[in-house]
């Protein structure tokens, strides 16, 4: 009796001791190799993304996705491990939402015209533990309000050929400073999204739509010119380029 009685004790603590270590586990930041391993497969240096590969690959996509959705964030995370988290949801959740009506010219056609009531980005289909998010949520909400880091703009991409290029790498906390640098120096050397030089730049619409964001330390020209590829005259002409909708798509 009594060894049946150890037995059944010894056979909980090992349950319990599995069942901390399963929610230990979850309570770390997923992996993102997954993620990367599929970026650097499907979207080419230049940011066009092959929505077609992602539906031959939709096994290990949706996987990688449910990873996600059994992460959710806590406050044990540092702030690039919530930051890099939040950026690789909005960016596969965005492909995610491409390819589940795939064939489509424009992620614009996938919703209504009224801001926060049903174009594409108030969709709530992005399930991250017990919450629903839409990708509004998660660009002003998580990211945005949360951090007032203006280069998040350059990492957030919204399936579209005028957003910043999608990076055919996933992000992740310990390279993310450098990773959003970078994705800074590149957006703004893209002469298709930015055209700059000393005395006049047209620039992409989103330092107009987010002005406020970049302008906080400073002017917006002040900003420009810790990612611009030659210096700025702090009275140089600034216009704004038209916004191409159309889906940043290959082939």
């Amino acid at each position: 009796m009594i060894k049946t009685m150890d037995t059944r004790k010894f056979g909980l603590s090992i349950l319990l001791v599995l069942a901390a270590l399963g929610v230990f586990a979850q309570s770390k930041p997923p992996s993102y190799d997954a993620f990367d391993k599929l970026l650097k497969k499907y979207v080419l240096e230049d940011g066009r993304v092959s929505y077609k590969g992602f539906i031959q690959d939709s096994v290990a996509f949706n996987k990688y996705l449910t990873t996600l959705s059994s992460h959710p964030p806590n406050k044990t995370w540092t702030v690039n491990e919530d930051k890099a988290f939040w950026i690789n949801v909005y960016n596969a959740f965005t492909i995610k939402l491409i390819i589940d009506n795939y064939p489509v010219k424009s992620i614009k056609d996938l919703g209504g015209s009224l801001y926060k009531i049903n174009t594409p980005w108030d969709i709530q289909f992005i399930k991250i533990g017990d919450e629903t998010y839409d990708l509004n949520n998660v660009e002003h909400g998580k990211l945005r309000r949360t951090y007032n880091d203006p280069r998040i703009h350059f990492a957030v991409v919204c399936a579209s050929k005028s957003c910043p290029k999608l990076l055919n790498e996933a992000y992740v906390p310990s390279r993310l400073e450098e990773q959003l640098d970078q994705a800074g120096r590149v957006f703004l050397k893209d002469t298709f999204r930015n055209k700059i030089s000393t005395n006049k730049v047209a620039i992409s619409n989103i330092f107009k739509w987010y002005r406020g964001d970049f302008t906080e330390d400073g002017s917006l020209i002040d900003f420009l010119n810790k990612y611009a590829p030659v210096k700025i005259k702090a009275d140089a002409e600034v216009s704004y380029l038209d916004y191409d909708w159309s889906l940043n798509d290959w082939p």
